[in-house]
């Protein structure tokens, strides 16, 4: 099997904003892009491969016919038929409703579904305009949650951040979390779109309608634990690899690259994906499969990959990403 691209499934949205399409360098006239899911299995939203051999076919078909191959055997046995991350670009020109998704127990007796530990990190911050919400900033009851979502102050107990490029936020299913205005970030994520919808400013539709909140899913779904500081601290270093999260469902690294390297899997038992957010590169696998990777776009190199030799054009800077 060799490396493989899939076609963006973007989204329209009210707090979009018009950053993805000149990063994706896609030739099309859309407005209000929130997001582009890059790589998606979720039903309803399946990524379909944009290019080569299995151009046209469905992430999930190429799950089905390859299993382990191409996913990795233990992944495989995890997971099933059901591709396990979802990957993202989020461009936020207003505020996202402040939200929380349920861990895989509530999840899978609420929706049968997985539950959503998820990950950003902030590839543009507006001209220093962006922020975002994250966690818990001051202990409260499910009690206390309700009467703060009723009294408009629920903001009052977040931690709100000033953002970066660079900067990494972790967010482990049960943490109250809000994309901010002016940040344009990547995600990654366990593949659910299961969201708690907890608050959403009173903002109303074109026909003047209020979206519906889940003040009752979510009190139950909430980790009520306050932390110091939501934020992910690392190192950037160049030409190493520097890891950012190391989870039970995901483990990502930033490569800030202005050197080639070669990257050995051969010992790793997963596929690995790509996610480039500035300059360029060649990749070339194991098998002499040769491939070109841009700003704005994502890579999945199948579990029977065992080598990838980068080849920068002057500097690359992408997210690595397996399970």
């Amino acid at each position: 099997m060799y490396p493989i691209k899939f076609d963006p499934i973007l989204k329209s949205t009210i707090w979009g904003g018009d950053k993805i399409i000149p990063f994706k360098n896609i030739d099309i006239k859309q407005e209000q892009v929130g997001e582009s899911w890059e790589i998606s299995d979720v039903q309803g939203d399946e990524s379909v491969v944009s290019e080569g051999e299995y151009k046209g076919k469905r992430l999930s078909e190429l799950v089905k016919e390859f299993k382990g191959k191409f996913v990795g055997k233990s992944n495989y046995e995890r997971f099933g038929n059901t591709f396990p991350l979802l990957i993202k670009f989020i461009d936020a020109n207003d505020d996202l409703s402040i939200q929380v998704h349920p861990d895989d127990k509530l999840a899978k007796e609420r929706h049968n579904s997985m539950g959503k530990t998820e990950m950003w990190y902030v590839i543009d911050n507006g001209q220093g305009k962006a922020h975002l919400r994250s966690g818990l900033s001051k202990n409260i009851t499910p009690e206390q949650y309700s009467q703060m979502i009723e009294d408009n102050t629920i903001c009052d107990a977040l931690a709100d951040y000033a953002v970066k490029p660079g900067d990494v936020f972790f967010l482990p299913a049960g943490r109250i979390h809000s994309i901010g205005a002016g940040c344009f970030i990547a995600e990654i994520q366990q593949t659910s779109n299961i969201t708690y919808r907890i608050y959403d400013f009173n903002r109303k539709d074109k026909n003047g309608n209020t979206r519906e909140l889940h003040t009752e899913l979510s009190k139950d779904a909430i980790d009520y634990s306050v932390q110091e500081d939501y934020r992910t601290s690392y190192t950037p270093i160049k030409n190493e690899p520097v890891e950012l999260v190391q989870c039970s469902y995901f483990t990502t690294s930033v490569y800030d690259l202005t050197e080639n390297m070669t990257m050995d899997y051969s010992e790793l038992d997963s596929f690995v994906i790509f996610i480039c957010m500035e300059g360029g590169c060649t990749i070339k696998d194991n098998e002499g499969n040769t491939l070109p990777l841009h700003s704005g776009e994502s890579v999945l190199f199948p579990a029977t990959t065992k080598e990838v030799k980068v080849e920068v054009e002057s500097n690359v800077k992408f997210l690595e990403t397996y399970v």
